[in-house]
């Protein structure tokens, strides 16, 4: 099965071009995520996220190293923008989301690396931590509509979104790919700095499976529409895993695809806690495959320590 990427009727009906408007007047008090700064990023304030008018870029490339559906054959066309509206205490990217490497590109700029993706045959473009930038990827899509683009949007996130902002891309994000990262509200303002982060996330997640549905592929194997959720399990329990996978068996489906990450390492400052200071044991990753099956949530990916 192969799916017309949505956002592409939207630009034909000029209600692309809505979108952009609404998200603009979000940035002018900004509320784009669950943190709702309230400063002004049209006149380049920064709040938490530290990006105020332009979007900031640290690479852009054909990746191999996503989820098989997203990766293929020929690479996901991976954009990854520079800050991020969490800080994750073990991030392992965190020169890119917490210190800031990466260069301010324009709309006009941001649409040719889409374009620049596409042309060497990625199967899709993947917005890596495009929360605080959304409002930015948008301006640049209308303009790699205009020049060709043509294949499906990921939208990558840390799982920390606002319902309000998601709501604006029904029909313009094709395949959702977020974090699931907390069952306990203590470990994540602990850990990512993020108050409310498990019901934020619930809201999240129910919102992007309204939207998309379960993961739909084509027939060799290449995503082309749904959602697709993330869990790393963290050493000691700290992300919760069994109470994470719950809600989303019963919640979400018992058929969303699950990518169960056991490649948890200290990294950035985890050594300053005790619990982040190692990897997780074969055993804590074994528990947390057992509750998965125990759940039916059998689709996805797993991996070998």
């Amino acid at each position: 099965m192969n799916l017309k990427p949505s956002y592409l009727k939207l630009y034909a009906t000029g209600e692309l071009k809505k979108r952009v408007k609404s998200i603009n007047s979000i940035l002018e008090k900004c509320s784009l995520c669950a943190r709702k700064c309230g400063v002004n990023r049209l006149k380049n304030e920064e709040g938490f996220c530290k990006v105020g008018r332009l979007s900031k870029v640290s690479s852009f490339n054909a990746h191999f190293g996503e989820e098989p559906p997203i990766s293929g054959i020929s690479g996901s066309g991976t954009i990854f923008f520079t800050h991020c509206n969490l800080q994750c205490v073990y991030c392992q990217n965190y020169p890119i989301s917490q210190l800031g490497h990466g260069e301010e590109v324009s709309s006009k700029n941001l649409a040719g690396m889409m374009l620049s993706l596409q042309n060497k045959k990625c199967h899709n473009i993947n917005f890596v931590t495009p929360t605080h930038v959304i409002g930015q990827i948008l301006e640049a899509l209308e303009i790699a509509i205009e020049k060709g683009l043509s294949i499906p949007l990921v939208y990558n996130s840390g799982g920390y979104d606002s319902v309000h902002t998601l709501k604006l891309l029904e029909g313009i994000i094709d395949i959702y790919m977020p974090d699931a990262k907390y069952a306990l509200d203590a470990m994540a303002v602990k850990h990512s700095n993020a108050p409310g982060y498990p019901d934020i996330n619930k809201k999240a997640l129910s919102e992007m499976y309204r939207q998309v549905g379960d993961l739909i592929m084509d027939d060799d194997g290449i995503a082309q529409r749904g959602l697709l959720v993330r869990h790393l399990v963290l050493p000691g329990n700290i992300s919760g895993s069994k109470e994470v996978l719950g809600f989303i068996a019963d919640k979400i489906s018992k058929n969303t695809y699950m990518s169960i990450m056991a490649q948890y390492h200290p990294a950035y400052r985890a050594y300053e806690y005790p619990l982040l200071s190692h990897r997780i044991s074969h055993e804590e990753y074994a528990s947390v495959l057992e509750t998965a099956d125990e759940l039916g949530l059998q689709r996805g990916w797993r991996q070998i320590l």
